[in-house]
């Protein structure tokens, strides 16, 4: 399986899309930015997830794991599923006897 997403976080608060395009773009061509908003004030929750159109650019992009963005240490790493996501809802995942 081909993983060519990446997970940014711990950026501050004011940080916007086209500053996260302006450090991540030199990796490769980026096909979709998702930064994760707050659905009641709208403001940047201080991650997001990053879609690179090759494999090879998303782990480069690796490399700005613990780089200083606004005085916080980024964290950089592959994206992967939250388990639980299947849309099946209820239970979360609970055993019930």
């Amino acid at each position: 399986m081909q993983q060519n997403k990446i997970y940014v976080g711990n950026f501050p608060y004011s940080v916007d899309e086209a500053q996260l395009r302006d450090i991540f773009a030199p990796y490769g061509e980026i096909e979709e930015l998702a930064l994760i908003k707050d659905r009641d004030t709208g403001r940047s929750k201080g991650f997001a997830f990053i879609t690179f159109a090759q494999q090879q650019a998303a782990e480069k992009a690796l490399e700005q794991n613990g780089n200083d963005m606004g005085g916080r240490p980024l964290r950089v790493n592959m994206a992967t599923e939250k388990p639980g996501r299947g849309g099946r809802g209820g239970g979360g995942g609970h055993s019930r006897w």
